[in-house]
C-alpha cells in the first residue's frame, strides 16, 4: 500500500466525514435494507460523483491520490457541500498535493498600528483573533465583557482554549454550544492549507486530550471561514445583555479577522452596553487599559 501523504489525511478524514452525515434520501436514493454504516456508502458517493470505488477509496484513505478540479467539483455536488465546505476540499486538496515535506511560508502574525488605532475608537468590544484564534489585540470594552488577556498566558490566549477549559467562559456564555462550534469550524478552515503547522498541532493536541466537547465538536470536520451569532452573556457587573456577534477579515493570506461584539439600537441590551463602559471609563482614566497582546502565533479571559 502506498505511504500516507501527510496532507492528504486530513482530505480523507473530511470526505469521510462528509459522508457520514448524508442519508440515501439526501441525494434520491432508496435507502433500501438494514445498513452497516452511518450515512452513504463509499461506493454510493463514488457513483453520484462519477468515479470508480477504487478511486474514491484511495482518496478516504489518504492514499497518494491527487485529484483533478474536475473530479473536486463532481465530489462536492455528490456531498453536498455548501460554499464554505467546498473552497476547504479544494484547499485540503491542494495542500495534498505538494510533496510531503514542502511547507507553506509561515510568517509571524502582527497586527498594524492602524488597526490598533481602529480597536481604539470602536465604541463597541471587539478583538483582532490570528490564524489559529490566538487573541492578537483587544480594546478596552472586549476587556470589560470578557475580561483581560493580559492576565492569562501567552499559550492561553486562544477564543479556543478559554471556550473549552474555563468554566468561567460557560457561565459568562449562555450560547456556548452554539459559540464554540463556529470557532472550532472557523479554525478547521485556518488549517487546511497547513495541518502540521507548530501552532495547530499543539493547540489541537492540548484541547484534544483535556476536553471531550473539544474531540466531539473537532471530528465534525465542520468548516466555516467567518462566523456569525448572538450569545446572552450573563455579566457580573451589568447582568445579562444578548449581543451579536460577526468576524471580519482583515488583510493577509491568510490574514487575522477582526471580531466585533455589537448590540442593536434602542434596545435594554444596547443600554447595558452603555453601562458597561461608563462604568470600566474610570479605568482608562487612570492609565488606561491595554491595546495589545502579542501572543505566541499569535492569544481570552
Amino acid at each position: 500500500m502506498a505511504a500516507v501523504h501527510p496532507y492528504a489525511r486530513e482530505l480523507g478524514d473530511f470526505l469521510r466525514a462528509r459522508r457520514a452525515r448524508l442519508r440515501p434520501r439526501d441525494v434520491g436514493l432508496e435507502p433500501g435494507g438494514r445498513r452497516k454504516v452511518t450515512g452513504l456508502r463509499r461506493e454510493e458517493i463514488a457513483l453520484l460523483a462519477g468515479l470508480s470505488t477504487d478511486y474514491y477509496q484511495r482518496m478516504e484513505q489518504g492514499r497518494d491520490v491527487r485529484p483533478s478540479d474536475g473530479a473536486l467539483d463532481a465530489l462536492a455536488g455528490a456531498l453536498l457541500l455548501d460554499q464554505d465546505e467546498r473552497r476547504h476540499l479544494f484547499d485540503l486538496a491542494r495542500s495534498a498535493r505538494r510533496p510531503p515535506h514542502a511547507r507553506p511560508r509561515r510568517a509571524a502574525e502582527r497586527v498594524p498600528e492602524s488597526t490598533r488605532r481602529l480597536l481604539h475608537v470602536m465604541n463597541t468590544p471587539a478583538l483582532v483573533l490570528g490564524r489559529h484564534l490566538d487573541v492578537l489585540a483587544w480594546n478596552p470594552l472586549a476587556e470589560a465583557l470578557l475580561g483581560d488577556p493580559a492576565s492569562r498566558l501567552p499559550t492561553e490566549r486562544n477564543m479556543l482554549a478559554v471556550l473549552f477549559r474555563d468554566p468561567e467562559a460557560r457561565m459568562l456564555c449562555q450560547g456556548w454550544e452554539s459559540m464554540a462550534r463556529q470557532y472550532v469550524a472557523m479554525l478547521r478552515a485556518a488549517v487546511a492549507d497547513d495541518p502540521d503547522h507548530p501552532r495547530a498541532t499543539a493547540l489541537v493536541g492540548e484541547l484534544v486530550i483535556h476536553s471531550a466537547d473539544f474531540r466531539r465538536l473537532w471530528a465534525r470536520h465542520d468548516v466555516r471561514e467567518n462566523v456569525h451569532g448572538t450569545t446572552l452573556f450573563q455579566h457580573p457587573e451589568v447582568g445579562g445583555i444578548a449581543l451579536d456577534w460577526d468576524t471580519y477579515p482583515l488583510p493577509g493570506s491568510p490574514g487575522p479577522v477582526l471580531l466585533v461584539f455589537t448590540a442593536e439600537p434602542g434596545t435594554a441590551d444596547a443600554e447595558r452596553l452603555r453601562l458597561l463602559a461608563s462604568l470600566h471609563a474610570t479605568v482608562a482614566h487612570s492609565g488606561g487599559p491595554r491595546l495589545e497582546g502579542q501572543s505566541p502565533g499569535g492569544g481570552l479571559s
